[in-house]
Parts: C-alpha cells; structure tokens; sequence
C-alpha cells in the first residue's frame, strides 16, 4: 500500500487533485484509515491514474474520464468517445486558425493603414426575419429617403410592429457604382405576416452570413467603411455573396445630428 505523498509522486498527480478525484469518485484510495483519516492506495491504481493523465492530455473533462473508465478495456465503446473527441478539437482547431489569420492579416494592415482598427470589421450570421419592403429605381443614393417615406406612408394603416432587433437596412442591388438610375431596396423587419401594398412586399429574407463593420458619424465616412471590409473579406480567405446593404441602428429619422447616426456596412460572404 503506498501513502497518498509516494502516490501522488508516482502518478504525478498532486495530493489536492486526488483528494478531488476521490471526492466525486473517480479515484477512491483503497483505505482510508479511520482513525487518521490517511488515504492509502494500491500499486494496482497506479495504470488507472495514468489512463486519468492521458485523458486529460487530450482534453477531456473529469465527468467524461469518468465515463470513459467504466468502457476502458472495450475498444470499440473507447474509440467512439476518442473519435468524437477528434471532431470537437478539430473544431477547436478550425476556430483557433481563424483566429491566428484574422490576427495576421490585421497586423499586416496595420503595417499599411495605421487607421485600420477605426472600423472593425467581423464575421456573423443575420437571422432570417420577415420585412417590409421597396424596392425600385432611384436618381442617386441620396434620393434612398424616397424609398423609406413610401415604405412608412403605404404601411401606416397596418400598424406594423417592429422586431426585437428591427433590422432597418437599405441593399444596393447593382452590380457596381453608378452615380445615376441606381437599384435599391430598403427594408424593415417586421412581426407577422400582412397583405402588400402598391410598393410595398412583404417577404421572408433568409439568415446569411456577412462581413460587418459598424460605426458611429456622417454617412461621408462610408467609402472608407467599404474598403475596410473588403479587405477583411479577401485577406480573410472569403469572396462576395450577394450585394451589400447597410443596417441603420441610429439614423436620420431617430436624430438630425449626424455625429449620432449608427451604421453597419454588411456584405454577404462565402468561404472560399
């Protein structure tokens, strides 16, 4: 019988851990003396105590060791807690690879732009909602306040209830910048579902992954706002998937100072 010190230096498992351990069953001594209240162990747990350290090696949790020792010695019941564990840390994997290029690729803008952290730009998924919506040709992207005032005027006697987020965003259909008869759409979410109107169509717009970067000021920021997220966009390993749009969170029609107004410039994207 060994005292838990000569196990603890045996199995290299230290005298609190395996007090643990015995604590919620996973390591018991073989006696504990009554009197003393010393834990004794047997040179027989020594192989168990290693299996312990090599579980643990690979990442799983006590309760999973727990479990996986009551199927040690069945290799088909072991190798299928081991090949779950390979698709979870290759997932750990994937993520701590995205992080390590999104940190390169940062680093190496900034070497360029030193301005470059002044619009974040980051990877999320929109949920699918249901919108109001307009869409139509305009004179310029400075005319988009005619889309708006047509969505609310056609809408107003629906008494439309907003959505908790309500996304409020205007998409730019065409394929490139043009500084005439330009296509685009404005949309609001909205709960439930209502009849269309003259303009106005209401639809189901589905989740989608996008590239955002949201700042606070004028509108005269934005072309700068572009840029840094298609950079993000190529130096990340992405490429485009649908045309871009912009959330409004604070705009013109919740406040006239523009140093207040809140915008996020979205773009679709793919893996490459």
């Amino acid at each position: 019988m060994l005292k838990i010190g000569d196990f603890s230096k045996l199995s290299r498992i230290s005298i609190r851990m395996l007090r643990h351990y015995d604590e919620i069953g996973l390591l018991a001594p073989k006696t504990t003396d009554n009197f003393t209240g010393y834990r004794y162990y047997g040179e027989d747990q020594l192989p168990i105590a290693s299996r312990i350290n090599a579980l643990k090696d690979m990442g799983f949790g006590l309760t999973a060791i727990g479990e996986i020792l009551k199927v040690y010695s069945d290799p088909q019941a072991l190798s299928e807690f081991l090949t779950v564990k390979i698709a979870e840390v290759q997932v750990q994997a994937d993520e701590t690879a995205r992080r390590l290029l999104l940190l390169e690729t940062t680093i190496q803008r900034l070497r360029k732009d030193e301005t470059i952290m002044k619009y974040s730009v980051t990877l999320k998924t929109l949920p699918e909602r249901m919108v109001a919506s307009v869409r139509q040709i305009i004179p310029s992207y400075d005319q988009e306040g005619r889309l708006w005032q047509t969505l609310m005027q056609e809408t107003a006697s629906l008494h439309l209830q907003d959505t908790d987020p309500c996304y409020a965003l205007a998409i730019f259909h065409d394929k490139e910048y043009k500084e005439t008869d330009v296509d685009v759409e404005v949309q609001k979410s909205v709960k439930g579902s209502h009849p269309n109107t003259e303009h106005v169509i209401f639809k189901t717009e589905p989740s989608a992954l996008v590239a955002s970067s949201t700042y606070k000021g004028s509108y005269e920021q934005i072309d700068k706002v572009y840029e840094a997220v298609a950079n993000w966009i190529d130096d990340n390993g992405y490429e485009f998937n649908g045309p871009m749009f912009n959330i409004y969170h604070v705009s013109p029609h919740e406040t006239q100072s523009p140093d207040e107004w809140v915008t996020e410039v979205c773009s679709p994207v793919r893996k490459k």
